[in-house]
């Protein structure tokens, strides 16, 4: 009340600190970060190491199982999971909530470093970086040409473009995807070897000798201090045939003789196609804290500058834009707080006549919103699509605080006060409850500070959102409403008879209401008890068979589908299978309705460690397709059931799955590419399996699954080299000298003889590799005609070892130290929930298992357990907090009790408006049954204050409750309208990704609904009933209390 009378006083300070609102607002709206997704603070690390030939097996005990050991020493880990496969290992390290992160990869890096002595000699150092949202790409630049190879355009990509790239304030990148890293190539000729005696380590070791990295020194004639420089690396690269394979006075045998030179790159591991060709492109991402949408939108101002340097067959262009998202939020946010602010005026203009009121009430709701936004600048938060939700659903309450004021305002009108009189009485009798209300609310969303992990993170910046709206909007109806109603609203005499008039519609409304109500409280007892019974029972039956996931399912224009040929098949054969596919799908979806695709077949090059992180294929045999459609009307589960059905009709030979493209589920799912995830671990890999094809046969039968598969590579065809050492001995050879001319025949020396050439336009290393090429060794016995030993022609491969065709693990997974085997599925319209019960049932079914087996449920299953228990858990504690409060304020818990009977009917709304309307009870879901619930306490509070204020007036409880309810009919039919009809954009899912937040907005109108039927029905008959024989004497025990018993008996 100090409040309202220091407006009322002094105006014009109140007009200044609204101008000041609005100009530092307007301000922090221009300067605050835009995001995505809130900052998630994920405790989670990754570790790359990449070794070039190793096979699975080799990279586990080498690598992986060394890292374990010395990661042990960290404080803090919770899990260690890692995958193996050819050349790479890939860990990922989950850390408890409240590590210091800092510290933590701090202490990493440091064991990392001390694992590198006993690591395989040459071995490069680990990539090492933390995964938050941040680590998600935010789109692709990508290059194309006509006449370049994709080798070409990688080099383009990496030298030329990379550079001007990290100018950009804030953005980060991987290296680009899609071709080879540079290299000279030394490609010997079997037989040309095996015609001078020679061996592969010979060529090696002459190259090693020959073309050598070494510092250059001074020197110093007279006055003079001359450089030294030597050719000791050659300076074109077609020198590096002159080099002499022997040393000394002999007809000597140049390099030229058994090998070509050539400028290339290295072995071809993977391919990137867009739009079906051959191309290149660079992932996309933003530092740490930097805003998404000023990192895209400055990447794109700068694309004719890069476009300027590359050459000029080479064309870019930005693609799979994941700001888009952030855009139509708030775009949507825009449409809906107009709406909102035009449809609350309509419904003072429908029930008040009063053009002037209207108009007051739509200004408090751009000045609360903007103000909301300038505080979370101030607590460092971001705009993103969970902030945006929030700022989304405050505008429905902010209807409510500035309605309500100015309909208590006519109401004072229409009892002949004068104007300022008037205005002045009606703030002050409305000034408590609307502080009880405030706070309720906001207690409703306190519970985001008890969260943890995704939930909270998720979950807090709607609530500050919201809460800061919220207490901007209540100080304005307490300041700035009560100012500009004296200076905008008319009153006059004949005012009331006016009113009167104008009203008479809804005179009549009432009154038949009141008439209704009062024939309701003879079965008072009866209607209370069975409602409360009735919703009670249903709320439980709806809640049981709501379906369950952690997100809205989207209905995107863009899908990813990971695709596998048979195991150990060639990259490019399946880039070939990956075209023919991508052919089928033109006729699916038709060729003009595919905006762009992107494909990557096959695996990174080991000299880019850390792009594995961003995309992941398990080898040759995978290739990872994006698709974005231009104009897409359907249902996405629809097309990608259809697109199965088609594939296993037309191209059996493929296995495909389809993983989450949208950036919110990829950071949800933390690297799990399909919300169902079952691992079978064990130390025995043999029982793993075993156990996984069993339950895989399970999960087959559960007809709504779909894409059901073992992912790993677990027959990986391979050639079995086993050395006799003793015949090897024989023939003067050992193990190091036959392994020496393998590797440069099946792989390279790139990790094992480093050599470089340094050239080019722009004076940079090059790696110089000596290899066989791949289309030489084409068959067992080529590979048994190796020449190994040096000046003669035998003994060969095959004389000292037998090569036998076999299967091994393409593959190999590890939590801890201990393997698993993975078992995986996509769900087609039905939710995780139950999903995850079905799946467990499987499980369960397959009786008891071995000891030393262990099956557990992963993927999403686990985050839809933590976020539902997280606000079930924060909406109790949240209902518990209000009931102290309202005990505390009303001094009395029966008051309490009946405030808080109306939210079962709110849940029970709730829940039946998703079931209707197909939806499930996810985050997004949740926040409109408890924003719901916040709003029913609101209209509860207003509605029972004013009846226990008449209550001690006049001491009867039930004409008490149908007064109030007669006098607050208005206002909460009033709110109650606004928020409906500003909700039904995002209920109905207006606008592009309209769908993620559609459950928001439905659950928001089902609660609001039964709501307001409980409030104004059911709400006076229980304060009728449990108040009834309530005293009217003031609990106080202060004896100078005036309404105290022992002030009163002391002064009869």
């Amino acid at each position: 009340m100090n409040m309202i009378k220091f407006a009322l006083r002094k105006p014009i300070a109140i007009m200044v600190l609204v101008l000041g609102l609005l100009f530092f607002g307007l301000k922090a709206i221009k300067e605050i970060k835009v995001d995505i997704l809130p900052e998630m603070d994920l405790p989670v690390v990754y570790v790359a190491h990449s070794f070039n030939g190793y096979t699975p097996q080799q990279m586990e005990g080498y690598f992986t199982k060394m890292y374990v050991n010395m990661m042990l020493f960290t404080n803090g880990i919770k899990t260690i999971e890692s995958k193996n496969t050819q050349g790479l290992t890939l860990m990922k390290v989950t850390f408890y909530e409240g590590t210091e992160m800092g510290e933590a990869i701090a202490t990493i890096n440091a064991l990392s470093n001390r694992s590198q002595v006993f690591l395989p000699p040459g071995a490069p150092p680990p990539f090492i970086i933390r995964f938050d949202a941040s680590s998600q790409p935010v789109g692709q630049l990508v290059f194309r040409s006509n006449t370049k190879t994709n080798n070409q355009l990688q080099d383009i990509a990496n030298f030329n473009a990379r550079p001007f790239l990290i100018k950009i304030p804030g953005l980060t990148t991987a290296p680009p995807f899609g071709g080879s890293p540079r290299t000279i190539e030394v490609n010997i000729d079997p037989y040309k070897l095996r015609s001078h005696n020679l061996s592969p380590e010979q060529i090696v070791e002459a190259i090693s000798r020959n073309n050598i990295t070494s510092p250059s020194g001074n020197m110093y004639i007279g006055d003079k201090n001359y450089l030294t420089p030597t050719n000791n690396t050659v300076k074109e690269v077609s020198e590096l045939g002159d080099i002499p394979i022997f040393k000394g006075s002999v007809d000597n045998v140049y390099i030229r003789d058994v090998a070509t030179i050539k400028d290339g790159a290295d072995i071809a591991t993977g391919y990137a196609l867009i739009d079906g060709k051959r191309s290149v492109y660079i992932n996309i991402a933003k530092a740490g804290n930097a805003s998404t949408l000023d990192v895209v939108n400055t990447l794109k101002k700068e694309l004719p500058n890069i476009q300027r340097n590359m050459p000029d067959d080479v064309t870019i262009s930005y693609e799979f834009d994941q700001s888009v998202y952030i855009t139509n939020a708030l775009k949507s946010l825009v449409v809906e707080g107009v709406l909102g602010a035009l449809l609350t005026g309509l419904m003072v203009l429908l029930f008040l006549n009063d053009r002037r009121a209207a108009l007051i009430v739509i200004m408090t709701i751009p000045i609360s919103i903007i103000s909301g936004v300038l505080f979370l600048k101030l607590f460092g938060q971001t705009i993103n699509i969970m902030s945006l939700s929030g700022l989304a659903l405050a505008i429905g309450i902010l209807v409510d605080e500035s309605t309500v004021t100015i309909e208590n305002i006519h109401q004072h009108f229409g009892k002949g006060k004068t104007k300022a009189q008037a205005i002045w009485d009606a703030c002050r009798e409305i000034a408590f409850p609307k502080l009880l209300i405030m706070l309720c609310i906001l207690a409703v969303f306190a519970p985001a500070f008890m969260m943890t992990g995704i939930p909270g993170s998720l979950f807090m910046p709607l609530a500050l959102a919201i809460g800061f709206s919220m207490i901007v909007s209540f100080l304005l109806s307490q300041t700035f409403v009560p100012v500009m109603a004296n200076w905008l609203m008319k009153h006059n005499s004949d005012h009331c008879d006016n009113q009167a008039h104008k009203e008479d519609w809804f005179s009549k409304f009432r009154n038949r209401f009141v008439n209704f109500l009062t024939k309701l409280t003879q079965y008072k007892k009866i209607i209370v008890s069975l409602s409360l019974a009735s919703v009670l029972v249903a709320a439980f039956a709806l809640y049981q068979i709501t379906g369950k996931d952690v997100l809205p399912t989207s209905n995107s224009k863009q899908f990813q589908v990971r695709i596998k040929a048979a195991e150990g098949t060639r990259i490019e054969v399946t880039e070939m299978k990956v075209k023919t596919f991508l052919s089928h799908l033109k006729q699916n979806v038709g060729e003009d309705n595919i905006a762009i695709s992107s494909v990557f077949v096959g695996q990174h090059p080991s000299t880019f460690a850390v792009s594995p992180i961003y995309l992941y294929n398990a080898g040759p045999h995978e290739a990872l397709m994006q698709v974005a459609l231009k104009d897409f009307k359907g249902n996405s589960d629809e097309l990608k059931d259809k697109l199965r059905a088609y594939y296993k009709e037309k191209m059996p030979e493929l296995s495909i799955s389809f993983e989450p493209i949208e950036l919110t589920e990829k950071i949800l799912s933390q690297g799990t590419n399909t919300p169902i995830e079952i691992r079978v671990s064990g130390m025995m890999k043999k029982m793993n399996r075993m156990y996984a094809n069993k339950l895989l046969a399970k999960l087959k039968e559960i007809e709504y699954l779909r894409d059901q598969q073992i992912p790993q590579s677990m027959d990986y065809p391979a050639m079995q080299i086993n050395i006799d050492r003793t015949r090897a001995a024989q023939l003067g050879l050992d193990v190091q000298d036959i392994a020496k001319s393998l590797v440069a025949a099946t792989a390279s020396t790139r990790y094992t003889n480093k050599n470089f050439w340094v050239g080019g336009m722009m004076g940079i290393a090059y790696d110089v590799q000596v290899q066989t090429p791949q289309n030489s060794l084409n068959s067992k016995d080529e590979l048994a005609n190796l020449p190994l030993s040096k000046n003669s022609d035998r003994p060969v491969l095959g004389d000292v070892a037998t090569i036998t065709p076999t299967k091994e693990l393409g593959e190999s997974y590890n939590l801890g130290t201990m393997g698993y085997t993975t078992v995986t599925a996509n769900l087609y319209k039905k939710d995780l929930e139950q999903a995850s019960k079905d799946v467990q049932s499987a499980i369960a079914s397959l009786g008891e298992l071995p000891k030393g087996v262990n099956i557990e449920l992963a993927g999403m299953a686990p985050v839809l357990e933590e976020t539902l228990s997280s606000l079930a858990t924060g909406l109790l504690i949240a209902v518990f907090v209000i009931f102290l409060m309202l005990a505390a304020t009303f001094q009395s818990f029966r008051v309490s009790i009946v405030i808080l009977s109306t939210v079962p009917f709110v849940v029970v709304g709730a829940l039946l408006m998703l079931n209707i309307t197909g939806s499930t009870l996810n985050l997004q879901s949740y926040m409109g049954l408890i924003m719901s619930v916040g709003v029913s306490i609101a209209n509860a509070v207003l509605l029972i204050s004013n009846a226990e204020t008449l209550r001690k007036s006049n001491s009867d409880a039930i004409h008490s409750g149908i007064e109030a309810a007669r006098l607050r009919i208005r206002p909460i039919i009033m709110t109650t309208l606004a928020m409906i009809a500003g909700m039904l954009p995002m209920a109905i899912g207006f606008g592009e990704g309209g769908d993620q937040i559609a459950p928001l907005g439905r659950a928001v109108i089902g609660g609001l609904l039964f709501s307001t039927f409980s409030v104004l029905i059911i709400l006076p008959l229980v304060f009728g009933w449990m108040q009834k024989k309530s005293s009217i004497i003031s609990l106080s025990l202060d004896p100078e209390d005036e309404n105290s018993i022992h002030f009163i008996k002391s002064n009869s």
